[in-house]
């Protein structure tokens, strides 16, 4: 299943990316060759160095993604869906438009299968952070997963600049959580 809890299609337009909320609809450009795509973040990621989205079989076969695999685009949150219309051209998607740079975020630095592990992080980083805090999830599937957190901002931009300083100082996996 994808993060948000629904079983992955490949043949579907979606998409993961780290910290847009699961159901925001996002426009993708390939901008080596303009051609574009809406899709639906339903997944997290993707957690490669340099890369901001990660797309389905579907939307990345439309935009020419499929032999190159990777390729320069350009993203724009649209908002989330908040209606279905009849139109000339077939059923339309109304999505409310919002505010993708303000809200609650936090930067993951690890994550730890032992609790003792995250807190010998936790310690190493509140030498430097003034917040640094362990989340817990996974308690109901049996296996527990200790995410060590750094920060917390109402901007993304703020957020993003707490990676690259945790990514300076080693912490290459680090990436920005919205809360």
């Amino acid at each position: 299943p994808t993060a948000s809890g629904e079983r992955f299609d490949m043949y579907s337009e979606s998409a993961a990316h780290k910290t847009l909320p699961m159901g925001t609809y996002v426009m993708v450009r390939n901008l080596n060759n303009n051609r574009k795509t809406i899709v639906r973040i339903n997944d997290r990621g993707p957690f490669v160095k340099g890369r901001i989205i990660d797309l389905s079989y579907a939307a990345a076969k439309k935009i020419g993604l499929i032999g190159p695999g990777t390729a320069p685009v350009k993203i724009v949150a649209l908002g989330r869906q908040v209606a279905k219309m009849d139109s000339p051209q077939g059923v339309k998607t109304v999505v409310e438009t919002r505010d993708f740079n303000k809200g609650k975020f936090t930067v993951q630095v690890g994550a730890f299968r032992s609790r003792q592990n995250a807190l010998k992080l936790v310690d190493r980083l509140k030498v430097i952070f003034d917040y640094v805090d362990v989340a817990v999830s996974g308690p109901d599937l049996g296996r527990k997963l200790y995410k060590v957190r750094v920060s917390r901002t109402n901007s993304l931009k703020k957020a993003g600049k707490i990676e690259k300083k945790l990514e300076s100082m080693g912490f290459e996996a680090a990436f920005v959580v919205r809360l």
